[in-house]
């Protein structure tokens, strides 16, 4: 596999004639090629015909990182160990560019209903969100690490009922703590979706165990 590297995004497929995309964000401060990688640990089978689409946040002022300007999917304002208060606009501007990634698959023959969004951290709630406010379901959502900062949001929760997610958190984690990672698992079972919830003894950050069973959740969802 060779990623493309465009202007705002990377994108490489683990097969010619892809029949399924992942569109995969990634946490504050980092960038499309943080989890290039990842994709080869995942122990996809051979001929899975995936395109990969990894997008670049813009760069942004983060206010609870002093103001300091780096890659952000939205401006933090505040946060603790129980919440986070953050600029709902720019989260919303974030699902409008999920938007145009997916409409944008649709024009190259891969409609929603056969994309992945995925997200680490912040981009991770960005997956949940842009998810769960679209009418019509994609495929499924991975959720690594990660919160939903603005329940509020999820305007179409309740129709989504039946949409895959894999969600993991580490038990160590100092950045995003597992209360809010149990948060959001527990918002989106008082909606009637039924996550599957997996923890690992580890940080703000992802373990091989953790990428082999989201490899075999992604082998399962793309089979069926």
């Amino acid at each position: 596999m060779r990623p493309e590297f465009l202007p705002d995004r990377i994108e490489l497929e683990t097969a010619g004639e892809p029949t399924h995309a992942l569109i995969w964000l990634h946490g504050l401060g980092a960038d499309g090629s943080d989890f290039v990688p990842v994709i080869d640990e995942l122990g996809l089978p051979a001929g899975t015909a995936l395109r990969c689409i990894f997008p670049h946040a813009p760069l942004r002022p983060v206010s609870c990182n002093g103001g300091y300007v780096m890659r952000a999917w939205y401006d933090i304002l505040s946060l603790s160990p129980q919440e986070r208060r953050i600029d709902n606009a720019g989260l919303l501007e974030s699902c409008a560019t999920v938007e145009a990634l997916i409409a944008r698959e649709a024009e190259r023959g891969i409609p929603a209903a056969r994309i992945v969004l995925a997200g680490f951290s912040q981009g991770g709630a960005v997956a949940y969100t842009a998810a769960l406010r679209r009418p019509e379901a994609v495929a499924g959502v991975v959720a690594l690490s990660t919160y939903i900062p603005s329940p509020g949001l999820l305007t179409c929760l309740a129709q989504h009922a039946a949409l895959p997610v894999f969600a993991a958190h580490g038990d160590e984690d100092e950045v995003v703590s597992p209360a809010l990672g149990r948060a959001a698992r527990d918002c989106l079972e008082a909606g009637g979706l039924r996550p599957a919830w997996h923890t690992y003894p580890m940080g703000h950050q992802v373990c091989l165990p953790e990428l082999r069973d989201l490899g075999n959740w992604l082998t399962a969802l793309l089979r069926g």
